[in-house]
């Protein structure tokens, strides 16, 4: 299955130094799209993210029945959000967003969705991370704008 990430999940990641983490959470599972990677770099040259090598994470473009539904949905959506969801419901992928807009359109596409605080708990439950280890990034990830529902990765196990 494709797993979408969009500029939240990214952007989380990366400005808790994990971003290279992705990789070895995801595998080949891991994809983006072109619109993605511009709202990524556009938050870079205004200095709000870090630079990152993204050039390991597959980049899908579409189809023309998929640029038919990204069009729809950006009536709605910003561009990274509709690209991985238009992707997403075609090749019947999972979509991680934190976006609370992209989500419930999602959930309306009968779409997988997830997000930051369900990869912390996925890396919980693999044990690739304990869990004080994973409730220091979701701190950091707070401190650093993220608005979290809750406070520990633990109120999801």
């Amino acid at each position: 299955m494709i797993v979408l990430l969009d500029n939240t999940v990214l952007s989380n990641f990366a400005l808790v130094g994990y971003a290279d983490h992705l990789r070895f959470i995801l595998g080949e599972m891991a994809a983006t799209t072109p619109q993605v990677l511009q709202e990524f770099e556009r938050g870079v040259e205004l200095g709000f993210l870090p630079v990152v090598d993204w050039s390991w994470l597959r980049v899908l473009t579409f189809t023309p029945q998929e640029k038919a539904i990204y069009k729809q949905l950006c009536e709605r959506l910003n561009a990274g959000e509709a690209s991985c969801l238009a992707i997403a419901a075609q090749r019947k992928g999972r979509v991680l967003t934190d976006d609370r807009d992209a989500r419930w359109v999602a959930t309306q596409m009968q779409i997988p969705i997830s997000g930051t605080l369900g990869l912390l708990r996925y890396l919980v439950k693999r044990e690739d991370l304990s869990l004080s280890a994973a409730d220091q990034l979701l701190r950091e990830m707070i401190e650093l704008g993220y608005r979290s529902p809750i406070e520990s990765i633990a109120e999801l196990l």
